[in-house]
């Protein structure tokens, strides 16, 4: 073993550790001060999920049980760790980029601390020392640890993790191991808080010291390793168990799509095999390989040659072979995942940090000027690639091929001014961007995050590729981006609706700005959008209707155009929610039909900028759809206010209006029905089963992308629950989609449908369960409670829900394939085998 370099204390070195965390510090926010880029498509995304629980733990009422389920569902595809721990940074030093990036001095603390304790149980402090010292001159980490992302939090705590794990098999006391076993499932839980990517990392580690301690009979060891995986699960068990199911849609979007479309090497290739190996000198500088390699050589060549001094040194296998397990395994299972991109792999950087600080350590005597050297030369190479000095880039480039960090030190590009000008037109709105561009600058990513930062009153989304999206992007935005010259990733088809936009007769240009590329931008927005507002002087107690425009005449089964003026007061109108039945003038009422949702279609911002006035008007320009099979005769409107809140109900006086139904009659032109009817149509589509699910799904994709916040699934909810509990008709039709008048039937598969897609697993089930009673013969109503029941880890509910579906069909693949997942969850595996085997 080298002799231990006892001059240097623990508590000297914590304190080197500090300085150079110090160093980095400083180094890395005068960066951040000087840059003046725009966060490009990821950075602003993870920018705006660390807003989104900015504003939960501002807003949520943490004593409400309902609050869990909604912290919980803010991220879906992401765990929210990152955006959670970014929150007192943003609530103490303010909104915005700069200020979220302070959280990775956190990460970076980790790192150094992680790789200090590494390098000094597995080697001695010094190589501790040197390995923060890498950590923060290797180019791979410093890149990313000046954006926001999820690279360097991942780092952080699968470093921690592995460094957990090393002192925890290193413990001998029996106290101090139970307590490393405690620290260990906390910190693999915060991981896991992360990213799932942890476990990449830690997979071989973990199995070689299960079967380590499995062939040595030490079984309070095994019960200590399993015991930190269950205790992590009090930190991730409630997350991934409310998202489970967008997990196999996480990984199929993050992995095959990207490596698809960015032409990664197929996994059947050497070249994707030596992907990351590749990449080594451009991740960790030839400065960083060299030298400390040099080292270790000389050091070999030293104890071959004196072979009377192979007492002194002699080489720490366990340890480097320890290194090794981690790195060769983790880098294993990443050559293996098809998509390939150099920030994956950066977990393993830092433990090759802490072989070559103890490579570099082994320059002895004379020669240990050479550590100081390289230390220096990288420190120099990261000032230069970080802030690029005139004649000095090509050297840099030469000894550290990573690309140099893109300083950006021009005019800012207009994304602010964009959302301020909606805001200025539209301000008691909540808007929606459709964003025809996807430059680094200028994306739906970035333009939504500086929506974010204000207040969340704008948001942006990118247009569909196909025609038939575009032309309902088209129908449903009443705002554009648009960028002449280069767009990036913008396809062909949504080029082309960019082009229509000047001479669309329903858009107008708003603005337009000169952008630091000399290219234009442009603005664009509806003539006649579907709600306006406009402060007016007093309004009477209650929420009126002043004003209905339709048409006189309209066939049936067609949306009819219609507008509505309502006046208010602001919260009255804010919260409101409108009971609308448009109903026969005289005779039964079996005949009629619904137009319920929220006033302005939720689109109200909750607090008006203007205070010096408290009552308005919201002019609505929507569509409503009678039924098909509708009675043909004179109808006319009953109205009622429903504040969700307070549960408080009355009836809206209607002004005297009159609408025909004529089959005859030849229909107006229409604008888009508004999404509560869309979602209610749609819900129709359920009895089909999995015929039906797509279209339904198709479509509530667009929705979301027009409505971010899906405030419209909550108007649904609230009409749908009021519906219900009125009873407003018992009679039976013999078709959902062919009746006169909404049944409880189809207004419960509304319901089931509006709380489905508002993650709701208690309040689906409870609609789903009425809707068994009343459409007991359909089997896939009974399949979906089984789902539901499965999503809730209930196998035996489930199965047991699912018996009249596999009696009405047992023909049906989605039914068996339910069956075996709730025998299998109930222990039954054999069964399950023989259910699922076919299947597969």
């Amino acid at each position: 073993m080298l002799k231990k370099q006892n001059s240097l204390t623990h508590s000297q070195a914590i304190k080197i550790v500090g300085i150079i965390w110090l160093i980095s510090a400083w180094c890395d926010r005068l960066w951040i001060a000087l840059d003046r880029t725009v966060p490009a498509w990821d950075q602003s995304n993870h920018l705006t999920g660390s807003l989104n629980y900015l504003y939960a733990f501002q807003n949520v009422r943490f004593w409400d049980g309902e609050w869990r389920n909604y912290f919980w569902t803010l991220t879906h595809k992401y765990p929210p760790l990152t955006y959670i721990l970014t929150v007192p940074f943003q609530q103490i030093f303010g909104k915005g980029a700069d200020q979220a990036l302070l959280v990775n001095l956190l990460y970076n603390g980790i790192i150094l601390l992680s790789v200090y304790y590494l390098g000094k149980h597995l080697f001695n402090p010094l190589t501790g020392i040197y390995a923060a010292a890498f950590c923060v001159v290797m180019p791979e980490l410093y890149r990313w640890r000046l954006q926001y992302l999820l690279d360097i939090p991942v780092t952080a705590f699968t470093v921690a993790c592995f460094c957990c794990l090393t002192l925890w098999s290193q413990q001998k006391s029996r106290q101090k191991s139970w307590l490393w076993t405690l620290i260990l499932g906390l910190c693999l839980g915060l991981g896991l808080m992360t990213k799932q990517n942890v476990l990449f990392f830690l997979f071989f580690p973990v199995l070689y010291l299960a079967v380590r301690y499995l062939w040595q009979r030490k079984w309070e060891k095994l019960v200590q390793l399993i015991s930190s995986f269950f205790i992590s699960t009090l930190l991730w068990g409630t997350w991934y168990r409310t998202n489970f199911i967008y997990l196999f849609s996480t990984s199929q979007n993050a992995n095959a799509i990207p490596a698809s479309s960015e032409g990664d090497p197929a996994l059947n290739t050497l070249k994707a095999w030596l992907y990351y190996w590749d990449l080594m000198p451009r991740s960790l500088s030839w400065v960083l390989i060299i030298f400390p390699l040099v080292g270790l050589l000389l050091y070999l060549c030293k104890k071959l040659l004196k072979r009377s001094s192979l007492k002194n040194y002699r080489l720490p296998i366990a340890s480097i072979a320890w290194l090794a397990l981690y790195f060769f395994g983790s880098y294993l299972i990443c050559s293996a995942i098809y998509n390939k991109d150099p920030r994956f792999i950066m977990p393993a950087l830092p433990i090759v940090a802490v072989f070559l600080g103890y490579c570099l350590t082994l320059w002895q005597g004379k020669w240990q000027f050479m550590r100081q050297v390289t230390i220096g030369l990288a420190f120099i190479l990261m000032l230069v690639k970080i802030f690029p000095i005139p004649g000095m880039t090509p050297i840099a480039n030469l000894l550290s091929p990573s690309p140099p960090l893109q300083t950006y030190l021009g005019d800012r590009y207009p994304n602010s001014q964009i959302i301020a000008e909606i805001t200025a037109v539209e301000p008691y709105l909540k808007a929606t961007v459709g964003t025809i561009t996807s430059t680094e600058s200028i994306n739906h990513n970035t333009i939504n995050y500086f929506g974010a930062l204000a207040d969340f009153q704008v948001y942006s989304r990118e247009t569909g590729s196909r025609e038939e999206q575009l032309a309902q992007d088209a129908r449903s935005l009443n705002w554009f981006v648009t960028q002449t010259g280069d767009n990036g990733l913008t396809k062909e088809t949504q080029l082309a609706l960019a082009k229509s936009l000047p001479e669309n007769p329903d858009f107008k240009l708003q603005k337009q700005w000169k952008l630091p590329n000399k290219e234009t931008l442009s603005l664009y927005h509806r003539k006649n959008p579907p709600v306006t507002i406009e402060a007016i002087a007093s309004s009477s107690q209650k929420v009126q209707l002043d004003r209905i425009l339709l048409p006189a005449e309209t066939p049936p089964g067609i949306p009819i155009p219609v507008t509505y003026e309502w006046s208010g007061y602001w919260q009255d109108l804010q919260n409101g929610l409108l009971l609308l039945k448009w109903r026969p003038v005289t005779g039964e009422n079996n005949s009629f039909w619904l137009h319920d949702r929220g006033i302005g279609m939720g689109l109200l911002y909750p607090q008006p900028k203007d205070k010096q006035f408290d009552s308005f008007r919201v002019i609505e320009r929507t569509a409503m759809l009678p039924p098909e099979s509708i009675i043909p005769q004179n109808y006319t409107l009953e109205a009622i206010y429903l504040n969700p809140k307070t549960r408080e109900t009355y009836p809206i006086s209607v002004p005297p209006i009159t609408l025909t139904i004529n089959p005859n009659a030849t229909p107006s032109p229409a604008p888009e029905l508004d999404f509560v009817t869309q979602l209610r149509t749609l819900a129709l589509e359920l009895p089909k089963g999995i015929e039906g699910l797509e279209p339904i799904f198709e479509q509530i994709g667009r929705f979301n992308q027009y409505d971010p916040q899906q405030d419209y699934l909550v108007q649904a909810e609230k009409t749908l629950e009021y519906r219900l509990q009125e009873k407003i008709e018992t009679n039976t039709c013999s078709s959902l989609s062919n009746c006169p008048f909404p049944t409880p039937l189809n207004l419960t598969y509304g319901l089931a449908l509006a709380r489905a897609l508002q993650e709701d697993a208690s309040g689906t089930l409870e609609a789903m369960q009425m809707a068994s009673r009343l459409d007991a013969n359909n089997p896939f109503v009974h399949a979906y409670l089984a789902f539901i029941h499965l999503y809730q880890w209930h196998p035996k509910a489930a199965e047991t829900a699912l018996k009249p579906a596999l009696k009405l069909r047992p023909d049906i693949p989605e039914f068996q394939g339910l069956y075996g997942i709730a025998a299998l969850l109930q222990g039954r595996a054999i069964e399950a085998w023989k259910v699922l085997k076919p299947l597969l």
